[in-house]
């Protein structure tokens, strides 16, 4: 990510360690931390909501909702955040009574522009009956499309990223599917 050091511009600066910046010349240290990431998996009682990528990285494959948390965002301000600019949809108004419930969380590499971001993933299942696709307004630039979808009849090659496909496995397993 650096060439030159961002303090005094030496263009010693190495990668150590898998995750931090040292330069040799002036002492400085950057550790580059895992992001903070969520997914959902909304269950309609009878399908899954998946929506169809409309950006790289994986433009095309199918994905849960969610994103990056921004800063000074906690992990369910930032899903909630994530399910109104994609979905067009606010879980807490739309199915009152309704609760996240944190499902499993997994590393994950998320490729954006050539650089690899490490990430911590993690996916929580909300419960909204009745939600059908005339309920959402989906973001049409991030969002291509969406698909609901019985967990049994998921193919987990069409997932987008390895903690995705990792997550929507344990909860079909959960299920018993």
């Amino acid at each position: 990510m650096f060439r030159y050091c961002p303090s005094c511009a030496s263009p010693n600066i190495q990668f150590t360690e898998n995750k931090r910046f040292d330069c040799p010349d002036c002492g400085f240290v950057y550790y580059h931390n895992t992001a903070a990431a969520t997914g959902c998996i909304i269950s309609t009682g009878e399908t899954i909501v998946l929506l169809v990528r409309g950006k790289d990285p994986a433009k095309g494959k199918l994905d849960l909702p969610g994103g990056f948390v921004d800063p000074a965002e906690g992990a369910l301000d930032g899903l909630r955040r994530e399910c109104r600019e994609e979905l067009g949809w606010d879980p807490e108004t739309a199915t009152p009574g309704a609760k996240f419930s944190l499902f499993a969380s997994f590393p994950n590499v998320y490729p954006y522009k050539g650089i690899p971001y490490n990430t911590c993933d993690m996916f929580f299942t909300i419960t909204a009956p009745g939600l059908t696709e005339k309920d959402l307004h989906l973001e049409a630039d991030e969002i291509a499309g969406v698909r609901f979808i019985r967990p049994a009849d998921v193919n987990l090659d069409d997932l987008a990223f390895d903690s995705t496909r990792r997550a929507v496995k344990a909860y079909i397993e959960y299920l018993h599917v």
